[in-house]
This record gives structure tokens, sequence and C-alpha cells, in this order.
């Protein structure tokens, strides 16, 4: 009921009328059988009402808001004329016809207009006895139309209808004693109703029925039918408060005080309890659904089946719910014993690799090698390749050629910087927001047990407090434990031996020797100049167009400009800045065609200046070598082979020496053993006659930005001290590289080839290498070796009888 539940607005407004007006609040002071009906015209105007019936003798404010409303209420109030309430059929009408309302309504009077702070006008009308509409004659300015008022027929006194009318009573007061929100007064006011009829009235129009219910009651005839009408809408709502009540005592004795939350959702759980239906019952029947096409094993299936009968006994209100479907749907989406078929077209495989990458035959050959025995096998366990070179030679995109090759999927994730175990394993999850390793992850996303798997720059593995990644990496690529790899939150074995991994790295000094010994090395050094240059006509230059809208017929770079551009423009083993100097050339030309401008289709030499600026690096000094004291050397970084100078002067003092260029301890080192060896063998070297005690000698290595260390100076130092005090030059174009003991010993050391492949950037002719890196030079192709003449030495003798000239240096002096 209305006035048993919410509608304390309705009295709040009638507390504004004063007591001189004469009207109680609710009971009307007139009821239907007492209304003289003489003064009524044939003809009345007519108030439609949206969303509530008036019933006779019940006083019920309403909210007037269209304008036809506000005027026939005014005036009828002005004039104390009765009018004709009468419901819609629907609300949604806004200027209603005949057709859009009930024909059976209530004569009513306007008790009273009050203009509410908010702007809105409400009347207060007293329904007086019920009458028919039987045409509309007006429609401006407000509704008028002909009625015929139906006369009151008294209600029998018999006992059936008395006894109803008993229990409309009893059960309005039950309801106002179930109810928190109904003031205690309605069970007083229930009481005093006398008049049967009315208290029929009074009770519809308060309870919370739809409008086209009270209008069945309204337009009975029949005092007994409509009492039993009342009564059935009466009980059916005293079920509902009644049952409410009950969920909300079963649910209060379950709650947590501290979680208000967790209050409502149990209502809700209960509620739907009450209903009979299942919460998400079709997302388990779904879940079974797919598991029935699942490949996987019965540990596996029945792990699934005991995880969601756990998931159908929890509320799916609480946060425990979400972890749990979240752990079900990585089961389900993970491929298990899914594996895409490989393709063994051994010459299709060569093509896709040829294709895609220029140079690398090593890396090219090993895969090869690896499909032709698994093509014979067939269940050959998948190699652990590891990919060692510096930036920019290929080596991340060779997985997508292997991978395509293979016919397999392919997915990549980058190590560099990850220092937490657990994005390797998952974590556990025992709380929101768990989440599976990224292993697993990739896997998932693959959709398939066996993709070609980039593991992006290993070498970079941090650590932390959070555990050590490394060691989670030896069960990944050990081939005998990975067949039941242990994910944190997927709580078992998953096989990855199918799986293709392949890591990069740049430099073997940071991988754990446990980690490195579970993979292949492989090997892929930088690029030969003649390779760079067809790499960025093949590759390169396409590519670039392509991605920045350019024709190839409005660019061409011919070979000399792309020979300048790797000379002058360019410094590094692989071709990552040689394809952002031919992206440069390529913006500067579509600027022009996006303007409609006029340009060289064929930029020349002379035109790099203006595109790319002035060149980056000058290979001068690298050619001039009038001085003593000045000495090339190779050096290996994670950037690739490198040469690197080393010069020194001499002057009268007190045998001070002095070192500068941001050197490290190993090449401080290699500095003593090189003079302490020289004062050892004073004779060999033609040195009787040098006085280390009256001479100062400053060493000095340029780019002290630059952080230098390491062995591999060592014979270059001893050079360099020879060639200074001797003050003879040493000889043009020579580099050297390998270390040195007291026993006059010249040790091997490594990054053989990309020493030798930046000595060739540098247009060196010469290269002075241990015995012992001989045969690193024999394993290296004939085409990065020509032009070169390599001298193999075994001790520092050899060195000085080698690399120095029997020249003077430029400003020669006598020491």
């Amino acid at each position: 009921m209305y006035f048993m539940s919410d509608r304390k607005d309705d009295y709040r407004l009638l507390d504004h009328l004063d007591a001189d007006s004469g009207i109680l609040p609710i009971i009307s002071n007139q009821d239907e059988e007492t209304f003289e009906s003489d003064a009524l015209p044939e003809s009345i105007s007519i108030l439609p009402l949206k969303n509530t019936v008036l019933f006779p003798g019940v006083v019920i404010p309403i909210s007037a808001g269209r304008k036809k409303s506000l005027k026939l209420i005014s005036e009828a109030h002005e004039e104390e004329k009765f009018i004709g309430v009468i419901a819609q059929k629907s609300p949604e009408i806004s200027d209603p016809e005949l057709e859009d309302l009930y024909t059976i309504g209530t004569i009513a009077k306007i008790l009273r207009i009050l203009e509410l702070p908010d702007g809105s006008t409400t009347a207060i009308i007293e329904g007086k006895t019920r009458f028919k509409l039987l045409k509309i004659n007006q429609k401006s300015p407000y509704l008028i139309g002909d009625i015929e008022k139906i006369p009151y027929s008294k209600s029998s006194q018999d006992k059936e209808f008395m006894a109803v009318i008993d229990t409309i009573r009893d059960v309005a007061e039950k309801i106002i004693r179930e109810s928190d929100n109904i003031p205690s007064e309605a069970a007083f006011a229930i009481k005093n109703i006398e008049n049967s009829s009315f208290l029929i009235n009074f009770i519809s129009s308060n309870m919370n029925l739809k409008v086209e219910e009270k209008q069945g009651i309204l337009v009975e005839d029949k005092h007994q039918q409509r009492a039993i009408r009342c009564l059935k809408s009466l009980n059916e709502e005293y079920d509902k408060l009644v049952l409410k009540n009950d969920i909300q005592s079963r649910v209060r004795r379950e709650m947590d005080i501290q979680q208000r939350e967790y209050y409502l959702h149990q209502q809700m759980k209960t509620i739907q309890e009450e209903l009979g239906r299942e919460s998400y019952e079709d997302e388990i029947i779904e879940m079974r659904q797919k598991a029935k096409k699942k490949k996987w094993g019965s540990s596996v299936q029945s792990l699934f089946k005991k995880e969601l009968s756990k998931l159908q006994r929890m509320n799916p209100q609480l946060a425990e719910y979400s972890v749990q479907r979240n752990y079900l749907d990585l089961l389900l989406d993970l491929p298990w014993g899914e594996y895409s078929e490989d393709n063994f077209d051994m010459e299709r495989a060569q093509k896709i690799l040829d294709r895609d990458h220029f140079g690398l035959e090593k890396v090219k050959k090993r895969m090869i090698e690896f499909l032709a025995v698994l093509k014979l096998r067939k269940d050959l366990k998948s190699p652990l390749l590891c990919l060692v070179g510096p930036p920019g030679v290929g080596k991340t995109s060779l997985g997508k050629s292997i991978a395509e090759a293979l016919g397999r999927s392919y997915v990549r994730i980058s190590l560099g910087g990850l220092h937490d175990e657990a994005e390797i394993r998952g974590h556990r999850k025992t709380y929101i927001g768990a989440l599976p390793g990224r292993i697993i992850q990739s896997i998932k996303k693959a959709k398939t047990s066996n993709p070609v798997f980039v593991l992006d720059e290993i070498d970079k593995l941090g650590k932390s407090g959070h555990g050590n990644p490394e060691s989670a990496f030896l069960e990944v690529l050990d081939p005998e434990q990975n067949t039941a790899f242990y994910d944190n939150y997927l709580e078992m074995g998953y096989d990855l031996s199918k799986v293709l991994f392949i890591a990069t790295a740049n430099n073997l000094f940071n991988i754990h020797p446990a980690l490195e010994d579970r993979m292949e090395i492989v090997d892929v050094s930088g690029y030969t100049h003649e390779e760079k240059v067809m790499i960025a006509k093949k590759h390169l230059l396409p590519k670039q167009l392509k991605e920045h809208g350019v024709k190839s017929s409005q660019l061409n770079l011919r070979k000399p400009v792309i020979d300048k551009i790797i000379e002058s423009y360019t410094y590094e083993s692989g071709v990552r800045g040689l394809e952002k100097q031919v992206a440069s050339m390529i913006r500067y030309v579509a600027k022009f065609i996006a303007f409609g401008q006029d340009y060289k289709v064929s930029p020349e030499i002379t035109d790099l200046s203006e595109i790319l600026g002035p060149e980056k690096k000058r290979r001068d000094i690298y050619e001039s070598n009038k001085y003593a004291g000045l000495v090339i050397g190779l050096a290996w970084s994670r950037r690739g082979g490198s040469i690197i100078f080393l010069e020194s002067t001499i002057s009268k003092g007190r045998g001070k020496l002095s070192l500068t260029g941001n050197l490290g301890k190993i090449m401080t080192e290699s500095v003593t053993i090189a003079k302490e060896y020289i004062k050892a063998n004073k004779k060999k070297l033609d040195l009787q006659n040098f006085d280390f005690d009256s001479y100062d000698v400053h060493i000095h290595v340029p780019e002290g930005a630059t952080r230098k260390d390491g062995p591999s100076a060592g014979i270059a130092i001893l050079v360099l001290l020879v060639s200074l005090m001797t003050q003879k030059r040493v000889k043009n174009r020579i580099a050297m590289t390998g270390e040195i003991t007291l026993r006059g010993k010249v040790l091997p050391v490594g990054g053989i080839k990309e020493k030798i492949l930046a000595a060739k950037r540098s247009k060196i002719k010469e290269i002075i290498l241990s015995e012992y890196n001989k045969t690193d030079v024999d394993h290296i192709e004939e085409k990065y070796l020509r032009g070169i003449t390599f001298h193999f030495v075994s001790d520092m003798i050899e060195v000085i009888k080698i690399a120095i000239t029997n020249q003077k240096s430029v400003g020669f002096k006598r020491l």
C-alpha cells in the first residue's frame, strides 16, 4: 500500500492545509452514498490522470504539469466547480483523445492548490462519485465532455460480504504491523472507517497496484466483487511483504557487520533462490561444452571438473568468483595437445630465409639442418638456439622467418629489464589480480603448443628481491625438464618440449653459465660493406618506401650514394642506423612530392650534406700515421667490433706514467705489464740506452666518455710504448688485438669476426692476432677476409718486428 510504504510525501502535502479547511487527511467528509448529484451538469470539465486512479470519498494530491490541466484546475478551484477525473490508458500520451481514456471516472472537487518551492503545482482533490464519459465535446482550452452519473448501489450486509470486509481490515492491519515505514496512525484510521464502500475505495487507492488494476476495481459495480478483488490484491501485497521481511531476516543473521556490500550480495542471492533461479548457469554450461572439445589428459580433465564444481558452489558476487572464473578460462584457452603441422618443404624454407635475410649463412644453415632432421625423425625435440650478435643484425626478425618457414605460430617476449621471477612462473592464484607467467600467456596467445618462441634480449635479465628470472629459465630451456614446466598460477605442469625457443643476446658475459649451457650458441656477426649495400637495396629501401607512401619510381638511390651513406653516416655492425638514414632520404623526397615541387629522383653524393647533414664520421685520421706513439687497436662491445686509437707523448721528467681516457682496471694492468716487459728486454728492443727514470710518459685513449676495459689492447699498448721510446712510426693501416704476459707471450682474445669487420669498415689492410686465434679466422667466410693480411704471432718480439717501421716520426726528437 502506498499509505503503508513510501507515500509519505502525499501526507506532507496535506500538512500544508490549515485546520480550518475542514479537510481531514485521507478521509473525506462526504462519502459516495451521501453525495447529492442533482447539481451535476450533463457536460463537465475532464482532468486526465497519467499514473493513478481517484476513488470516491478519497482525498489525494496530484501534480499538474500540462497547460490544459493547470488552467482547468485553476478555474475549477476559483468557481468551486466539480470536475471529472479519469485515468489515461497510457501515461506516454501528452494530449489524450476519447479513445485514450478509460470510460469510468470519478467526479471530484478541488480542495486546495499548492505552489511548491520547486515551482511545481499540486492540487488536493476529493473524489465524490463515479461517472461514465460518453463523448468529448470540446478540446480547448481543456477537455469538456458529456457524462452520465453511475447510480450508487448500496452494499448488501450479508455475512459473507461482512466477512470479506473484516478480512480486508485484518490484512491491512497486518501489513501496517509488518512494515517499518508505515505510521501507527494508519491502523487507527482504518479502524475508524465504518462505511464498507469507502473502506474498499480507501485501501484500493493506497495499494501499490498498476493503473489498469485499480481501474478494474473502480469499474466494478457490485460491492461484493469489488471487495473480493481488493482483498486478493491486498493478500498478494501482504505475501510480498512477509517474503521480503523473511529474506531480510535470514540475510541479516548471516551478514558480517563490517561488510555491508556482502549483505547486499547475499540478499540478491537469497532472492534468486526464492525465485527458483540458478545464477550464471549458462556460463557453467558453456564451459562444460568447451571442455568436451579439449584434447587434454585425464589429470587436467579431473582438475577442471573439480575446479568447475568449486565455481558452482561460489557466490557469483564474491571477489573470489572472478579469480576462479579466470583460472577456468585459462584452462579452457590453453592449447592442450594442439600442435600445428610443420611444413617440410625444404626448398620453400630456404627461399623464405634467403628472401628475408641477406647473409647470415651459418644461422640459415643451422635451421635447414634442423628441418631436415625433424623431417626424418618427426619427433625431434626442438633445439634451444641463442643468436648472439650486435644490435641491428636481424636476430629478432629471424624468428618470424623461421616461423613462416615451418608454418608455426610466432610469439615473442622482451626480457630486457625483467627482474621478477613471477613474470616467468606466474603468481599464485590466492589473491585477486593473480596472473599466469608470460610463458603460459604467450602459449595461450599462440593457440598451439609448438610455436616459434623468441626470447628477446635474454642477456639483459635483471635481479631483485622478487627472485631471479634466470633460474626460472633453467627449467623453461632444459629439454629434460620443460616437458612439465610448472607455472605457479596454473598449478600443474605444461609441456613445452615441442616449442622452438630462439633466444637473442648482444653478449654472453651477462648470461648465467648454467643457462648458457642449455642453449646452442649461434654467432650472428655484423655485415660487410658489400652486404650492407645489398641489404639496403633489397630490403631497407623497399620497406621504407612502402612505409612512407613513396613509389619506387620516385626515388632511386644508386650504389655510390649508398656507399657514401654507409661510410660517412653510419658506423655500426648492423643496419639499424643505415635504415634510419635511408628513411631520412625518403622523408626528404616525400616533402617535395607533397608540395608538388621538382626534385632529384636520383640524388648525387654532393647532395647528401644537404639531405642528411654533415658527415658524422671522418676517415682521414684512420689513414694517417705520421707520429710515433700512435697505434690502432681492435675492440669488441655490445654494439659489435670497433677500432680504438691509442696515442701517447713523452717528455723530460722523473719516470711518471699517466693514463687518461676512462680506462678500466684490466687495461691499466696491461700498461704496467707492457712497461715492465720493455724494461726487462731493453737490449732486444734496442732501448738499452733509454733512461726510464728521466722521462714522463702519458698514454691517452680518445672518446673519454666511453668506458674502455679488457685485455685485448695488450699488444697495442706494447707497440705504442716501443714506438714512443724509439721514436719510430707504426706501420700505416695496421691494427692489432691480443693479450700480453710478463713472459712475452701473446694470448688469444674473443670477438674476432666483429673486430675484422670493424677493421674493414676503417679500411685497415693488416691485422696482428695471436696464433691461437688462427682457428677463429679459419671458420670465417672468405668474403669477410678479402683485402686483409693477417699476421699470427706467439710472442711480443714478433709483434714489434711486424708493426714498427724504421721510419722516424714527424718532429723526431732524440731521447
